[in-house]
Order: C-alpha cells, then sequence, then structure tokens
C-alpha cells in the first residue's frame, strides 16, 4: 500500500494530503516492514520523524506506542525492548525502544531464493527480473543484493509463457484429484514450441493423471500416468500448453506401475536422475573413488559402497536404466558398469557409434 496520497490541481505541483487518523497503524506496520531489521531499529522518535516526512501525518510518541503494541497483540513478528527510566519527577517509567520488524526469511535466505531464480533454465528473462523485485521487498530496505549481472544473461532459450499459468493449473489438480488435458511441445530449429501429432498428422492431446510436482536440473517436472498405460511418465512442465482440468477423477496410484506403495519423491527422484520414464533396477558399478561425492549427489542415500581399494569403490543403486546410461557416458573416465549385461551393452553400442562418428575405427 502506498504511503504517499498525491493530488494534482490544475498544473500545481503535487502536494501532500494529510491521512486520516485510521491509516495510522498501516503506515507505521509500512514503516517497519521498509525501515526496520534486525540491524536496524527504530524509536518512537524516528516513527514520528517518518510519518510526518513521508506521509504527512503528525503523531505524538504516545500514539506510535499505543498502535505498535496493537500490531504486537496482533501477533505481528515485532520486536522491542522495554527498559526502566527516572523521570524528572524522581519516578519510574518504562521506555519501549529499538523497535523492528522480524522478518520471515533472512538476508542469506533471500540471497539463495534471489540465486534459485537468477539461475532457472525454465524461467522467462522478464519473469525472473519481476521475481527478482518481489524477492527484494521481503527484506527491509537496506537489504542490498547486486543483480546487475541479470541484464548480462543471455534470453533464455524457454519462451513458454504459459508456464506460471500451467504450475497453477497442475497446482489446483493435484489438490482436487482431478485429471488433466494438455498439449505436449517439443522445439523445432526456429526455437519455437510445436505440438506433437497423433499418427493421423492432428495436434496430439495428452489425457494425464497428474501426482507431483518437482524440480531437477533446474527445470520443472510433472510426476505423472498417462491415462491409456499404466506405468509412470514424465512430462517437462515448461513444454505444456493449453492445459485444462478435467471432471474425472486421476486414476489410484496403486494401479500405477511403481506407485503401487505411493510415490516417495526424494527415492523416485534418486532413481530417475534425469526424468527419464520407465522401470529402475539394480545396478552395480566399479567408480574411482575422486567421484563418491557426486556418486551421492546424484542418487542420494539410497547408494551403497563395498570392495573399496585405494583407488576405487564398487557401487549399488537402483537407478532408470536409460538414464543411468547417459549418467556412465558422462563419467566414462571414471566408472565402469559391472550389472546388468543389458545396459553394458548399451553403452557399448553407444561408444561403436560415437568412435565411429569421429573417424576413431
Amino acid at each position: 500500500m502506498m504511503g504517499l496520497i498525491e493530488t494534482s490541481m490544475m498544473g500545481e505541483k503535487n502536494m501532500l494530503v494529510k491521512q486520516p487518523k485510521k491509516m495510522l497503524i498501516i503506515n507505521i506496520l509500512e514503516i517497519l516492514k521498509k525501515y526496520s531489521d534486525e540491524n536496524h531499529r527504530l524509536t518512537q522518535s524516528d516513527f514520528v520523524r517518518i510519518l510526518k516526512d513521508e506521509y504527512n501525518m503528525d503523531v505524538d510518541r504516545k500514539a506510535v506506542k499505543r498502535n505498535l503494541m496493537n500490531l504486537v497483540e496482533a501477533e505481528y513478528n515485532i520486536e522491542f525492548e522495554k527498559v526502566i527510566r527516572i523521570n524528572k519527577f524522581n519516578e519510574e517509567e518504562e521506555l519501549y525502544i529499538n523497535w523492528y520488524l522480524e522478518k520471515d526469511f533472512s538476508d542469506a535466505e533471500l540471497r539463495l531464493l534471489i540465486d534459485s531464480v537468477l539461475f532457472s533454465k525454465h524461467i522467462p528473462q522478464k519473469q525472473v527480473k519481476e521475481l527478482i523485485d518481489k524477492i527484494k521487498k521481503l527484506s527491509s530496505k537496506y537489504f542490498k543484493v547486486s543483480v546487475s549481472n541479470i541484464l548480462n544473461l543471455p534470453e533464455n532459450t524457454i519462451r513458454n509463457k504459459e508456464l506460471f499459468y500451467t504450475i497453477e493449473v497442475l497446482d489446483e489438480a493435484i489438490d482436487k484429484g482431478k485429471q488433466i488435458e494438455f498439449i505436449y511441445n517439443n522445439f523445432d530449429i526456429n526455437k519455437k514450441l510445436k505440438p506433437r501429432l497423433n499418427d493421423k498428422g492432428e495436434i496430439r492431446k495428452y489425457i494425464i493423471n497428474p501426482y507431483q510436482m518437482v524440480a531437477t536440473n533446474g527445470r520443472y517436472y510433472l510426476i505423472a500416468n498417462y491415462d491409456k498405460y499404466d506405468d509412470v511418465s514424465h512430462y517437462r512442465i515448461d513444454r505444456i500448453t493449453n492445459i485444462k482440468i478435467l471432471n474425472s477423477n486421476v486414476k489410484p496410484k496403486n494401479k500405477v506401475k511403481g506407485l503401487e506403495k505411493g510415490l516417495n519423491v526424494s527415492k523416485h527422484m534418486a532413481e530417475h536422475i534425469y526424468m527419464f520414464s520407465g522401470s529402475s533396477e539394480i545396478v552395480y558399478f566399479k567408480a574411482n573413488k575422486d567421484i563418491v561425492g557426486e556418486i551421492i549427489d546424484w542418487f542420494g542415500d539410497g547408494v551403497y559402497f563395498s570392495d573399496e581399494t585405494e583407488d576405487e569403490v564398487t557401487v549399488k543403486v537402483k537407478v532408470n536404466l536409460s538414464a543411468m546410461k547417459y549418467w556412465a557416458l558422462q563419467y566414462v573416465n571414471n566408472v565402469e558398469i559391472l550389472s546388468p549385461e543389458s545396459l553394458i551393452e548399451d553403452i557399448k553400442k553407444e561408444l561403436r557409434v560415437g568412435i565411429e562418428k569421429y573417424g576413431l575405427l
């Protein structure tokens, strides 16, 4: 809410108009939000001065104190100190000093949120700037954070203007347990979203049972079930358009392969590191000990180590085989798959294709 009320009269300069007394408590709360934090505390005299200078309100310290205490009683997170002093009549009196609003987020937490938005791969640049401005308002005016480098970022390659709306609709559908329908897209060589087509060359409409939205590798995904089948599917949310909620209820999770016992998100994400669909299997591989930290980062607590030597360790993990193939190729210098045999053969095939492509055979 704006504290300053301005009016323009026949070309004259804008002039501050006195605000009604009922606005006092709102303006005091606004001052707390803007000017106070743990390192910048206000006296009642500070409130009187700011109210006069910025809100054109003449109030005394007693009125300020009364409204501050009303905010405290309303359970706003307002901190202050109470001290005892001797007045000119040699009597003890209580003083309330060092007022500040305890923010919901520390500056370090806000910095982390800004960084997460700034380096996101799925939010268009214009919305990145808008979100950062909103996050900055969660702290006082003293919260300084340099985001000038955002102007130097290349235009985000994701140009789906429906992204936030899609997230809202998905959130509602998941809460209500309803199916959804949408168009799923790929990018063409002009960097534009192009709808997937069915066998007849018509735009394909997906009817989906949505269960959970997750963020991984800098992108949003939907964990769901394509209603025609009985397994788990993953969809990039930034590639969804024309979404709508249907009246039909979602398919129960116990009817979906892999979700018979419910959806354990952390376990599911560890098994689907690249969000490929399909079942997970036990994989054994030998790894250089230098990448143990990265293995834990990728696979979480579901990874098991054994047969440790000075340089290597054997690793056991349950993971989606398609995802594991690409992960093993990424770490080909540090990893050797031991089983299953089908995964080993798939990796050999990929390596042969690469070798032939670059003329090394």
